[in-house]
């Protein structure tokens, strides 16, 4: 490889109202290559050697930046301001209270209808890093979808010598308001499009969950996941819990759930592991973030074709989503989201990769 990396730019094409939007590529001395977009903040494709050396694509995505635009379920893309669900599209700060785009039934969900994932972000290469990182930013301003404060957000893209992604986030506001950003990346260790994911095998480090009601939204307890299909405290296949019987998972025909991690709050550490072994490959996720959403394509219905032609079906990837709670701006026993002027935001998350 090249004594100097350097990042790639690529024409994208234009979105609906004309704006170009472009590809950046991230490599490693090890050949790994991460391709990203500037609209959504998106992570399109991620090359990742098995245990022979052997790249793989390893999260879905599309070739084309219009299915982006009108089909894609947040393939890759940057969640905000609120990544999951806020319950009845409102929430009370200060004594103030907001009103959100209601995008989920009644209620609010990833932030809403345009937002972090369907706008074009301003693009930067970090300096000092050899061309293995990318800074994106976005002002989201006061009352966009209905949250408060002038918001200006800033996610790093780093794709390291150790094979690992880490993605750094940071924001500042104006006003008090509330922010929960996450990458919503849809992972297959076998390849993207190749098969299902029910014989990986997960780790999650997390002996607690935040149980729901019917629309999805947490009642504020915490349960454990021990004696639950939501069990994955010992390395298991994802095949063996999706088979277990288990009110919620029934309804849903497969995960969407959040882990409360065992860490201390906002220490970065272990989340959660996956082996894949037929190419060898294990994903390891660290982040400073007190959750973990855990999410196969439960409803996935007539998806676009993937790159390379790649039909995707129902549980073909598993979302590991590094994040506070759901609805927490309403269950005050839950980790803050509130974010305040003069005290910035900051999150990070890893994806370390290797093989066995």
């Amino acid at each position: 490889m090249q004594e100097t990396l350097t990042v790639e730019r690529k024409s994208f094409g234009g979105t609906l109202d004309g704006t170009e939007a472009f590809v950046y590529t991230l490599h490693n001395r090890n050949g790994m290559e991460a391709r990203i977009t500037n609209y959504g903040g998106t992570l399109i494709s991620l090359l990742v050697p098995d245990r022979n050396g052997k790249l793989a694509d390893v999260v879905l995505g599309f070739d084309s930046l219009l299915t982006y635009i009108k089909d894609a379920p947040h393939f890759g893309s940057t969640m905000g301001r609120y990544a999951n669900r806020i319950g009845n599209a409102m929430f009370e700060l200060n004594g103030v209270k907001y009103t959100l785009v209601k995008n989920n039934g009644a209620n609010h969900i990833h932030g809403g209808i345009k937002a972090f994932d369907k706008v074009v972000w301003n693009v930067s290469e970090s300096e000092g890093k050899r061309g293995q990182s990318l800074a994106l930013n976005y002002l989201s301003k006061d009352g966009e979808e209905g949250y408060p404060g002038n918001l200006s957000v800033k996610v790093v893209y780093s794709l390291t010598d150790d094979n690992e992604l880490k993605i750094e986030y940071t924001a500042t506001t104006d006003k008090p308001t509330v922010l929960n950003l996450t990458n919503h990346s849809f992972f297959n260790l076998a390849g993207a499009g190749n098969g299902s994911i029910l014989d990986h095998e997960l780790f999650i480090d997390a002996d607690r969950f935040t149980p729901v009601d019917s629309e999805s939204i947490p009642t504020g307890e915490l349960k454990s996941v021990h004696g639950t299909p939501l069990d994955f405290t010992a390395q298991t296949a994802i095949g063996v819990r999706m088979e277990e019987s288990f009110a919620q998972l029934k309804r849903r025909r497969g995960f969407d759930n959040n882990l409360v991690l065992n860490k201390p709050l906002n220490a970065f550490g272990l989340a959660a592991r996956v082996y894949e072994k037929t190419s060898g490959r294990v994903m390891e996720v660290l982040t400073t973030e007190p959750g973990l959403q855990f999410y196969t394509p439960n409803f996935v219905r007539a998806m676009p074709i993937g790159k390379e032609e790649k039909k995707y079906d129902r549980q073909c990837a598993f979302c590991l989503e590094t994040e506070h709670f759901p609805d927490s701006p309403n269950k005050p026993q839950f980790p803050s989201t509130v974010v305040n002027p003069g005290l910035p935001y900051a999150s990070t998350t890893v994806y370390r990769f290797s093989t066995k």
